[in-house]
């Protein structure tokens, strides 16, 4: 075999171990990759029933029922629902009406069992990617509930200490004090 054709030999098998750890390691992450999801994306029934997906929306009014454990509450972005089933304790913040973040499987009825529910965190802030989907189905409003951060204040000024306040000095050290009493 010539120099060049072992050369072509080497490069083709090391481009083979290549595509091979490749695959192996794109097939180990394909069960621990989460996408994020609308309702719309989820209703559409796009995912096989087991699937695991990341979704988010708001927490639809009236929507929430308590069965013992297991609470049931519909995720919609104003285009669709989805109905999702959580055993837990719920986040202190979540409530109707507010933007929520859930991860779990999709079930064969359509419904997504909950493994984890995020509610926001403040008034104003909510999940990038849940704002983008508000935004891009018509039901955003800027400067409402919900809507984006401001800028953060402007600091204060420094406070300058007054002149007429009275200075207190540290009463003098006495050769009494200075002894303990064990002397």
């Amino acid at each position: 075999m010539t120099r060049k054709g072992r050369r072509l030999v080497l490069i083709s098998v090391g481009l083979g171990v290549l595509a091979l750890a490749a695959g192996l390691i794109l097939t180990a992450l394909n069960d621990t990759i989460v996408f994020f999801r609308t309702p719309t994306e989820v209703a559409a029934k796009t995912f096989a029933p087991g699937s695991r997906l990341r979704m988010g929306g708001l927490v639809e009014s009236g929507s929430v029922e308590k069965h013992g454990a297991t609470t049931q509450f519909i995720v919609t972005d104003g285009n669709a629902q989805v109905k999702v089933a959580y055993t837990g304790l719920l986040p202190d913040l979540f409530r109707e009406g507010q933007g929520v973040v859930t991860e779990g499987i999709l079930q064969s009825d359509g419904t997504v069992k909950a493994d984890s529910v995020l509610a926001k965190h403040d008034e104003r802030y909510m999940p990038r990617e849940v704002a983008d989907a508000l935004k891009k189905s018509g039901h955003w409003k800027e400067g409402e509930e919900g809507g984006p951060m401001p800028p953060p204040a402007k600091p204060a000024a420094p406070v300058k200490p007054s002149a007429a306040l009275p200075t207190v000095s540290p009463a003098p050290v006495t050769a009494a004090a200075e002894r303990s009493p064990a002397q």
